[in-house]
């Protein structure tokens, strides 16, 4: 499975969640190019503010790997992980990390924070963004839109 490919999916997850009136954030776990498991923003149909779809997606994969170390897993999501999302991407030691759209305003992989790959942290990933961004983009812009 390609990172395209990957992203697709992950945008998918996010239109989904967006049809159910949540932020239109997605994400996807693969292993071995094997998609573990799908996760999409779920705040407010779980009442759970750390519903995130990095969160959603990775308690899946632990559930499926029966491991709560990712670490052989690449996370693929449409938006810029929060520090919230990161710390946890930290501890499930996650490999790689490719995200959309970057998040100007609660991005911890250098927008706003630098949560990854701090040199004090005792585990590091590889953190590509920018596939499918500006698809990403404009599925939020669109949500927000008619939001006001």
């Amino acid at each position: 499975m390609t990172d395209l490919e990957a992203m697709q999916l992950a945008l998918e997850e996010a239109r989904r969640a967006g049809e159910a009136g949540e932020v239109p954030i997605g994400a996807v776990i693969v292993r071995e190019g094997e998609i573990v498991a799908y996760g999409q923003n779920r705040v407010l149909r779980d009442v759970d503010p750390t519903a995130h779809a990095e969160l959603v997606a990775m308690r899946a994969a632990a559930r499926e790997l029966a491991n709560y170390r990712l670490t052989d897993c690449v996370l693929y999501v449409t938006l810029e992980p929060c520090a919230m999302c990161a710390g946890a991407m930290t501890h499930a030691r996650i490999a790689r990390l490719v995200y959309a759209a970057a998040d100007p305003k609660a991005g911890a992989c250098g927008s706003v924070l630098e949560v990854l790959n701090h040199p004090r942290l005792n585990h590091q990933m590889q953190v590509e963004p920018g596939i499918l961004a500006e698809e990403s983009a404009e599925l939020l812009r669109n949500f927000f839109r008619e939001r006001r």
